[in-house]
């Protein structure tokens, strides 16, 4: 049964129930020394700044399974993964799990960003051929 007096509203925002996370850096010689996955989920959450609550709920796990997942008795799911490291605003499990697997990370260009490198290379040779001919018209090359 739909409501006749309560409409949905299609432009309306949705509410965060959650702050951001506050931006720590960690050095990753920490990050390294976590002895297993479970451990860098932990640092991860611990470096956020976050209270437990705010990254289990949105995450929607059970607060005790948060809890067995902390103290690593069960798995973290690992297709929450992203939207872990985007609540709590670090990606140390994904440091710690290329390091453990012997691999670096490279942060990737898109395309745009590609493109955009090198239009500031192209206007950057332009500016110099710019100043070479200004200083050739002054009598300074």
């Amino acid at each position: 049964m739909t409501s006749k007096l309560l409409r949905a509203v299609d432009s309306q925002g949705e509410i965060p129930l959650t702050k951001p996370a506050q931006q720590q850096p960690v050095d990753p010689e920490v990050v390294f020394k976590q002895p297993t996955f479970s451990a860098a989920i932990r640092l991860a959450a611990n470096c956020s700044g976050l209270e437990e609550k705010e990254i289990y709920v949105p995450l929607k796990i059970d607060a005790s399974h948060w809890t067995r997942i902390l103290n690593g008795a069960a798995h973290f799911p690992t297709d929450k993964l992203e939207f872990f490291m985007d609540i709590v605003g670090n990606e140390i499990p994904l440091l710690w799990l290329a390091h453990a697997r012997g691999k670096g990370l490279v942060l990737l260009l898109s395309e745009a960003e590609r493109l955009l490198k090198a239009e500031q290379e192209r206007a950057e040779k332009l500016e110099d051929e710019n100043k070479l001919l200004r200083d050739v018209l002054q009598g300074k090359a």
